[in-house]
Formats: C-alpha cells, structure tokens, sequence
C-alpha cells in the first residue's frame, strides 16, 4: 500500500490539473487548486493520527485504545476526498472565470464568483459533513477513523481552502491567475463552460427593443 500510494496520488493529481487547465483556461488556478486539495488531504491524515494514534482528544472521540491506522486509508481518502474538492473547486471557480470571461475585472470576478458559489458550496460542505460525521461515534474502530478523516477533509478543504486560501491568492494574483501561454491556449480543447463564445455569436438584445421591432413587424403585415 504504501509504494503504491505515491504513483496513485500522482495520477489523481496529474489528471486534476489536466482537467482544470482544459476548464479553467489558466496555469495558476489549476496549480492552486490541487495544491490546495494536497493541503487538505494532509490535514485530514494529520488529525488522524493525531486522534487515532497518538491519543489527542480521546476521550471526545471516545478512543480508548490509541494505535496505527488503517493501512488502506491513505488510499481511499485520495479517491472521496479529491472527488469533493474539486467539485468545490467547480462551484466557486467557474462563477469567477465566468466573469473574468465576460469582462469583469480580475479582482472584481473573484468576489462575484465567491458571492456565486459560496452558499451551493456551504451547504454541499455542510451534509458531506454531517454524512461522514456521522460515524465518527459508530461502534467499529475502522469506521471511526474513516468517518472522521472524510468529515474532517472535506471540513478543511470546504471552509479553509475553498473558501479562504484559494480566493485569498487569487485576489492577489489578479490577471496572472488566468495567463495562459499562447501555444497551449491554441492546442488545448476549448469547452467554453461560461458561454462566452455563445455570447459573441448571439450579443445580448434588449427586451424592449426586441418587443418593439415585434409590434412593428406586425403592424406592416
């Protein structure tokens, strides 16, 4: 489990960033990103053990026999954890991209985009939580652990780096957060997840003036 561990976690992390370069349109923001769902999976494993090993707070979590984890936990924290961080990520990633795209600037897009995403990602964060939560106080070991390192990932990584981290840098970078170099933007699929190209081929009427070119056209036939 553990040489297989690091090539597992390379994989899930390449194709993270492969999928949010292709989305997103920027080298930064996927580096960030992923970086952040590293920083989330390691704070899940550092409670863990802090918990489960060494005995910190046993008596809340009711361990009375502090020993080694789960071997195959690692593993499958890497699978859920990574699932429900980038789809955190989507949330209040795409609402900023989307206003970049449409002309915001940088700084303002990250505000609209947070203000967008943020109440979809509380309340997803919110029932994964209380899902894996639940059991933290089950009567097997095993599930204890897991349950509490699920719930405590998705803790972290929803309300820290999501929610915090991530938007912080972003402000700071401002532009740079979306450069992208010339010759990958011409090799790269354009998905076109916030409808920019749907606009530029159908521009934006008025309503009032669509109306009155209605009433017109039927007043000449």
């Amino acid at each position: 489990m553990s040489d297989a561990l690091p090539l597992y976690l390379g994989v899930v992390i390449g194709l993270s960033l492969l999928i949010l370069v292709v989305v997103f349109r920027s080298i930064l923001v996927p580096v960030i990103a992923t970086l952040g769902f590293v920083l989330s999976y390691f704070a899940a494993l550092g409670g863990v053990v802090a918990i489960y090993q060494w005995g910190w707070l046993s008596g809340v979590f009711g361990v009375h026999h502090p020993g080694p984890i789960l071997n195959f936990l690692p593993t499958i924290l890497v699978g859920i954890l990574f699932g429900l961080a980038m789809d955190y990520m989507l949330f209040l990633g795409s609402g900023m991209r989307e206003a970049y795209a449409h002309g915001a600037p940088a700084r303002l897009a990250v505000a609209q985009g947070f203000r967008a995403g943020r109440s979809v990602v509380t309340a997803a964060a919110i029932i994964m939580i209380s899902v894996f939560g639940g059991f933290i106080f089950a009567e097997d070991a095993m599930i204890r652990s897991i349950g509490f390192a699920l719930a405590f990932g998705v803790l972290v990584d929803a309300f820290v780096v999501r929610m915090f981290v991530i938007p912080a840098l972003m402000h700071l970078l401002g532009d740079a957060a979306w450069w992208l170099p010339r010759w990958l933007d011409r090799i790269l699929p354009n998905v076109d997840v916030e409808g920019s190209a749907l606009e530029r081929r159908h521009p934006h009427v008025d309503p009032s003036v669509a109306a009155a070119d209605r009433t017109q056209e039927v007043r000449s036939a």
